[in-house]
């Protein structure tokens, strides 16, 4: 489905049981708008952001976070000094949804990435 709005601007209910996985070409279309982001094993997103310290990079943490909650949908994130990785899928369907791509489009916002 083509939608005339970025990633970053669309609004999506979390997901439940019965939300669709995207299809191939969806997530070739929605990877394509994220800004240095990879999909991994065919099941999710995953990026990694770099810092030059460990309180900047827990700082990104609490901005994923607070953004998250907002969403209602929740990353997996792996904090360390001067790293955070990000990994997004859809925990109800077990892949990935059009909600992952969202998220992600949004972290890129905080990030300055796009």
């Amino acid at each position: 489905m083509t939608h005339p709005e970025p990633l970053a601007e669309r609004h999506c209910s979390p997901c439940h049981g019965e939300t669709p996985l995207a299809t191939d070409s969806e997530r070739q279309q929605w990877l394509a708008e994220l800004q240095d982001w990879s999909i991994g094993g065919d099941h999710h997103l995953v990026r990694k952001f770099g810092f030059p310290d460990f309180l900047l990079a827990l700082a990104h943490v609490q901005q994923i976070g607070e953004l998250a909650e907002q969403l209602g949908h929740h990353p997996d994130l792996s904090l360390g000094w001067g790293r955070v990785e990000v990994k997004i899928f859809t925990h109800a369907v077990d892949g990935l949804t059009e909600l992952d791509f969202i998220l992600a489009a949004r972290i890129d916002q905080l990030s300055g990435s796009k």
